[in-house]
């Protein structure tokens, strides 16, 4: 694991960490708060690139999902372009239709890289998460069938502020049916990209750190890399606790033991900050670190970053997306995007109509 820079200078504890801490709660619990559908919320305002939107995408696997595709400035030109699967969509791009008025910036730091030549022509597909259903949605699903009757029951039974927190069982494999074995021929069909492996990628944050890592594990036939910022190791859950209130994490770190893929065609990239949420996760963190570097998991292909004093915010992901964004889709060999210093020395797919 890496010490990376950031832009966001600690802050005061007390009061205001409290009312921070409440504040990602919501982030975590509550992306909702102000989503619309697709076909009445206006198209997100990009500087650079275009928006393409597929409203209401359907799906036999699960609820349609709106998706929103950004194009770079004068696609199709570098066709096959690269692809990149982002979840929590509404968040990417347009802070001015976010719940919190937050967005990725996503569009303009990729325009950037891709024109300075540190990434290749990509293009991303934002999957709007399923809102209220989106800790079930994006919670590894074989990781919690691992759990005890007993563990599910407790999970499911958690309520933070008299909200569920898993309002349903998990269902985040038939997603992944959803992701890859309809939205991305779709995607294949439609837009001038790449249907090779080496070329699809996968990020999110938060829950979404948790899906991204998952889809690699369980699709490694698909997806050549993922990105996951600020991954929520613990679960359904909002604090530190033992294994034996929350079961969570020792299910995830058992999972990725037993099966993450070969690193001899894959990159994964983790990160986090230290501040609010981001401040439970560096233990969990280094244990799966270190099981990955044992698995053979080092140099160009595995990347483990902290940044000291970030939140668990768009705002925070923005400040540093180009790292995960450049570790991904490097045009050759990964680059180093910023000083560091070292502190940690279903494999097949069928396609389907749109």
């Amino acid at each position: 694991m890496r010490i990376g820079w950031n832009t966001h200078p600690l802050r005061p504890v007390g009061p205001m960490r409290l009312l921070g801490l409440a504040l990602m709660a919501l982030t975590l619990l509550s992306p909702a708060l102000a989503a619309q559908a697709a076909d009445a919320a206006p198209l997100p305002r990009v500087p650079v690139g275009r928006i393409v939107r597929l409203s209401r995408f359907p799906s036999q696997y699960v609820a349609p999902h709106d998706i929103d595709v950004w194009l770079p400035p004068g696609y199709p030109r570098q066709a096959p372009y690269a692809v990149l699967y982002m979840f929590d969509g509404q968040n990417l791009f347009d802070a001015g239709h976010t719940w919190n008025r937050q967005s990725w910036q996503a569009a303009a730091t990729a325009a950037r890289l891709i024109a300075a030549g540190n990434a290749r022509p990509f293009i991303i597909v934002g999957i709007w998460n399923a809102q209220q259903l989106r800790m079930s949605e994006y919670y590894p699903q074989q990781p919690w069938e691992s759990l005890t009757p007993a563990q599910r029951r407790a999970q499911l039974a958690r309520r933070i502020w008299g909200q569920q927190v898993l309002p349903v069982a998990p269902f985040s494999d038939a997603f992944l049916e959803f992701v890859t074995q309809e939205l991305r021929p779709a995607i294949d069909r439609r837009f001038a990209v790449s249907p090779r492996r080496s070329a699809t990628f996968v990020m999110g944050s938060s829950m979404g750190g948790l899906m991204a890592w998952y889809a690699l594990a369980r699709y490694p036939g698909v997806f050549a890399g993922a990105a996951c910022l600020s991954t929520h190791w613990p679960g359904a859950s909002l604090s530190a606790e033992s294994a034996q209130l929350n079961p969570s994490p020792d299910a995830f770190v058992r999972y990725i033991r037993e099966h993450f893929p070969s690193p001899a065609h894959h990159r994964v990239y983790f990160d986090h900050g230290t501040r609010t949420l981001d401040a439970l996760y560096g233990p969990i963190q280094l244990r799966v670190d270190r099981i990955l570097q044992a698995k053979g998991w080092t140099g160009g292909h595995f990347d483990s970053l902290v940044f000291p004093g970030a939140d668990h915010s768009e705002r925070s992901w923005s400040a540093r997306l180009a790292i995960p964004l450049g570790f991904l889709l490097a045009p050759s060999t990964p680059s180093v995007h910023t000083p560091a210093t070292s502190r940690l020395t279903p494999a097949s797919t069928s396609t389907s109509g749109e």
